[in-house]
């Protein structure tokens, strides 16, 4: 502050004042210091002034930055607090839109590895709440031990970032040990760095459409390139291994208007291929599949209904229509115990009759066209 020039002259005046006065005292010497005093004093406190108002004003807008940045910071933070909870009302609605479905819900805490199996995701495999625990161990225990592994690296794929999403179709283990098959579908919800925080899944039940897939495969690879006679036997052997029933034969029509019946193909899971038969419909489960041109499906009770077919629980009739709509015969199978939905391929069936008529009407064609040649040969 002394070294500032306005400073600085009354400050050398006041010392030449001072040593003037010592070298040759009088009134002179006094009034010149006095002045000079009075001089830098002012001079003083006309710097501090400019000097508080410089400091004022440094403080003004340094108060002015910090409000600034405390009110973009206190936008930030209610800006991430309201995406925080647009997030978390995503989440909760999806999570209610999945448990309020009719497929399997489970979600995987991976901060405590805790997890949550709904109470659909429990029923669709047999289990009441209570019998498979929450934990990571019950929901990996109820996995197929074969699909444990693919389960395990499909996760870790999903949770690494090397999948998008977790898809995976697995099979799941019913309370009584039977197989079913899955689609296990969920997605990671992650911080904001990115580390997984859980896994909310979904697993739909495809236990019925894997049926239909293997059963289609099953016939198709095995009528393959087959015609006529060898055609009716690969048909009704494949259809009743791949539906696990007892009993399965094709028949036609042996007389006008429709009594009896004569069997194309017969199989057997105990037999095998067995001779063909022909037999009255009265007293049976086929005549209304054939004389009324419908699919007749008995769940159980078979023999109690129809006492010809003593052991017999189940059974399931289908018509074979020819292309003039013409009632030709059918495709039936029975079963020593009763059988449910599972049982019914509709899609199948319905391409595998189409081409079971086309065989009859091809086989029929053939025997006119010999009858007729035989006849022209003989007269």
């Amino acid at each position: 502050m002394f070294t500032h020039p306005s400073i600085l002259t009354p400050l050398l005046g006041l010392a030449f004042a001072l040593v003037w006065s010592m070298v040759k005292p009088g009134s002179g010497a006094i009034a010149l210091a006095l002045g000079c005093a009075a001089l830098l004093l002012w001079m003083l406190q006309r710097q501090a002034r400019v000097e508080r108002d410089a400091i004022n004003a440094r403080v003004a807008r340094l108060e002015a930055q910090c409000d600034a940045e405390r009110a973009a910071r206190e936008h930030s933070e209610a800006a991430r607090l309201e995406a925080e909870a647009d997030l978390r009302a995503t989440e909760e609605r999806y999570l209610l839109a999945l448990r309020g479905s009719q497929d399997g819900l489970w979600e995987w805490d991976l901060r405590s590895n805790a997890v949550h199996l709904s109470p659909r995701w429990k029923s669709m495999l047999g289990f009441e709440t209570h019998e498979i625990a929450d934990t990571r161990e019950g929901w990996l225990g109820c996995v197929h031990p074969d699909d444990r592994a693919l389960l395990e690296a499909a996760l870790e794929r999903h949770l690494s970032g090397a999948e998008p999403r977790f898809d995976l179709a697995l099979r799941l283990r019913r309370k009584g040990g039977s197989a079913c098959h899955v689609l296990s579908r969920g997605v990671a919800i992650r911080s904001d760095s990115g580390t997984p925080l859980r896994m909310v899944g979904l697993d739909t039940d495809i236990t019925a459409l894997r049926r239909v897939q293997n059963v289609l495969e099953a016939v198709a690879e095995g009528t393959a390139g087959a015609s006529g006679e060898h055609f009716f036997h690969a048909m009704v052997q494949h259809f009743a291994r791949a539906l696990e029933v007892e009993r399965a034969f094709i028949t036609e029509c042996a007389d006008a208007p429709v009594t009896r019946v004569r069997t194309l193909a017969v199989w057997s899971a105990r037999s095998g291929q067995t001779d063909n038969f022909e037999y009255a419909l009265a007293g049976t489960p086929c005549a209304a599949v054939v004389q009324e041109g419908r699919a007749c499906f008995h769940r159980e009770g078979l023999a109690q209904l129809f006492p010809r077919e003593a052991g017999y629980e189940s059974f399931l009739g289908l018509p074979i229509v020819g292309s003039d709509g013409r009632l030709l015969g059918h495709l039936a199978f029975f079963d020593t115990r009763p059988r449910g939905d599972d049982l019914l391929v509709d899609a199948i069936f319905r391409i595998f009759l189409a081409r079971a008529a086309a065989e009859i009407e091809r086989c029929q064609a053939l025997a006119r066209l010999a009858a007729r040649e035989q006849a022209s040969t003989a007269a």
